[in-house]
């Protein structure tokens, strides 16, 4: 039986950015449509701006945009992830909803398909270091639903100030300098991409007693640093038997992402994904203690006494 994400994560909250948006053209903004923004002020400083409305409500019947402050950076294109600060306010009345800004970066994956499509049409295209106006209409943002949750009514515009601090297209696969694994170790046969799971073969020796963590692949990229949002591709299976209980293959995307290093994952992930470096392969043996407990998982056939096997990429950290 298959491992669901929320059973490998503790219950993490889908972030805001990351809901999908209705579906829209592409199409640019009216210059008449986007003169909207003029009214508005950015004020405060870098790490805690403000937006202030001269006209309310504000409404756009269709995403446009205003750059604030040009960057001098590469422009950004639609297979990257972004590295962020937003403020996000209610067109309806100048309400701040939410903001990133004086917390950890927030990012924008242009490639996933997850971000608003108001937020991918306003910034594909846009140049790295730029500060950005953003206002989306409910038809690019959660159409006539809103979103009551985070006090988005069904006909309110959203308006976005976006700083993009870096972009980069995530990787699809482990890259970088291979590693011979120890002898008397699983071993692995990766699949062909990410939606073909790994076969990972399960020696007959007893499973060891602590954690291993065994690079097959050392990356070149960024070390992971706890409270990032981390792009796995994954599989998992049981030492005892060899079956596979999990694995990011089957999802649309061929990958998983997840927070680092906050308690949302089981003890091993936590504990041993922090400080490794983006583009890694790694291959991890998993003692019941460092992973589901006494408890175990039974509705992934995850007894507690279960030794768990992964080997995972780690393709991109923000």
């Amino acid at each position: 039986m298959r491992l669901n994400r929320h059973k490998l994560v503790a219950a993490a909250a889908v972030p805001l950015l990351l809901l999908v948006g209705a579906c829209g053209s592409s199409n640019k903004p009216v210059d008449a449509e986007a003169k909207v923004l003029d009214s508005v002020t950015v004020a405060g400083d870098a790490k805690a701006p403000t937006l202030t409305l001269k006209t309310k409500p504000l409404t756009v019947k269709k995403t446009v945009t205003k750059v604030v402050k040009p960057g001098t950076g590469p422009s950004v294109t639609k297979d990257e992830a972004l590295t962020t600060n937003y403020l996000l306010v209610n067109g309806k009345d100048g309400k701040q909803l939410d903001s990133s800004f004086g917390k950890a970066p927030a990012r924008m994956d242009l490639s996933s398909g997850k971000l608003l499509t108001g937020l991918s049409k306003g910034l594909l295209g846009q140049k790295v270091g730029s500060r950005v106006l953003v206002a989306i209409p409910p038809a690019d943002g959660f159409a006539t639903n809103g979103n009551p949750q985070i006090g988005i009514g069904a006909n309110d515009t959203m308006l976005f100030l976006v700083d993009i601090t870096a972009a980069g297209k995530p990787l699809t696969r482990a890259t970088g300098t291979a590693v011979a694994p120890k002898a008397g170790l699983p071993t692995v046969v990766m699949g062909k991409d990410n939606h073909e799971a790994a076969k990972i073969t399960v020696p007959k020796s007893a499973p060891p007693k602590t954690t291993v963590v065994q690079p097959l692949i050392q990356g070149k990229g960024n070390v992971i640093k706890a409270g990032q949002l981390v792009r796995f591709s994954y599989t998992g299976v049981i030492y005892r038997n060899g079956e596979m209980f999990d694995s990011s293959a089957r999802t649309k995307e061929g990958y998983a992402e997840f927070p680092i290093g906050v308690g949302q994952l089981i003890p091993a992930w936590d504990k041993h994904i922090v400080g490794q470096r983006v583009g890694s392969r790694l291959l991890m043996v998993i003692p019941p203690a460092d992973g589901y407990g006494a408890k175990g998982q039974p509705s992934a056939g995850i007894k507690g006494t279960d030794t768990l096997v992964f080997v995972i990429d780690l393709l991109d950290a923000s």
